[in-house]
């Protein structure tokens, strides 16, 4: 019975998640863990982002292989200090650095993906850019914190003890020079979950989407050039727009009084609103990580994404960086 309980201990697996996205790669990590390991994955979620808490309830419903879904605030030291494996979304996080650099290293580490900042966190991880998030000031404390937490992801690398689960092929160079082993997001679970009915239903105006955007709200686009790109696209057919969890309440009241456009609001990742499609979509979207994990999603629906330039006041179409 000891051996037993310790051999289960060893296989259960916390997730730490701080956005949907996140939350979406553990449960597809969590149901590779079962199937192969027979292990059990608990999530802890934050509670503070009324996003996180609406994918959790629909993940709830569809039926998420997590054995507990955990509410936390701040940082869930108990959880993570009773756990050996951690299995977490925003290794760049400033909570994330300061749990791994004060708690005892868990026997094993796995990293999911929050959209494509998985490729910029493995280059951290690797010691080949900064500890830190592109574009943002970070106090001497936080980068002393990411340099200790970078230091210990290497050695659990080269221990062969930190895994890389990733929808993303370009953060897989610096996996494989790392030593992490590597698994990929092919978005198995929600689309099993999908093919049985359990994704939830959204009523789509049609099949021509186009899906919003944090740019402008980051400050790398200006909000008249983003209205004169989803203009342009409803010019010719009405699409539907699904916003971005950041778009700002008046950059979509623009966006919803332009001729031919439809808002819907799911309050969801578009992975999971659209997975259950019925029909082929033709999709639009400026360049994101987003059209990386749809294009798994929907493989095989016949759909089609599309990466859009964006008309400037000048006429001249560009391509954002």
């Amino acid at each position: 019975m000891v051996e037993r309980a310790n051999d289960e201990r060893a296989r259960a697996a916390v997730a730490w998640v701080e956005s949907p996205l996140q939350l979406l790669a553990a449960a597809e990590w969590a149901h590779r863990h079962r199937t192969r390991t027979g292990g059990t994955t608990s999530v802890m979620l934050r509670i503070t982002d009324p996003h996180v808490v609406s994918a959790a309830e629909e993940l709830r419903r569809m039926g998420a292989p997590f054995v507990r879904f955990e509410p936390y605030v701040g940082i869930p030291w108990a959880r993570l200090a009773g756990s050996r494996h951690w299995v977490v979304g925003d290794p760049m996080s400033g909570q994330f650095r300061a749990a791994l650099s004060v708690l005892p290293s868990p026997r094993r580490v796995s990293l999911v993906d929050d959209g494509s900042m998985i490729v910029r966190a493995m280059a951290a991880i690797a010691g080949e850019t900064h500890y830190s998030r592109p574009g943002h000031a970070e106090s001497r404390m936080k980068t002393v914190l990411g340099e200790f937490a970078g230091a210990r992801l290497r050695r659990l690398a080269h221990e062969r003890r930190l895994e890389l689960f990733t929808a993303f092929p370009a953060a897989l160079p610096t996996a494989e020079r790392l030593g992490a082993t590597i698994a990929i997001d092919e978005f198995a679970w929600l689309r099993d979950a999908a093919a049985r009915g359990l994704a939830p239903e959204i009523d789509l105006p049609g099949e021509r989407l186009v899906l919003g955007t944090a740019r402008v709200v980051d400050g790398q686009l200006s909000a008249e050039d983003h209205l004169r790109w989803v203009a342009r696209l409803a010019r010719d057919e009405p699409v539907g727009y699904l916003p971005h969890r950041r778009e700002a309440p008046e950059q979509l009241a623009a966006v919803a009084a332009l001729p031919g456009v439809t808002v819907v609001r799911t309050g969801l990742p578009v992975e999971i609103a659209l997975a259950g499609a019925r029909r082929p979509l033709e999709i639009h979207a400026l360049p994101t990580s987003a059209t990386t994990t749809l294009s798994a999603v929907l493989r095989g629906s016949g759909s089609v994404i599309r990466t859009g330039s964006i008309p400037t006041a000048s006429g001249h179409g560009r391509t954002p960086a």
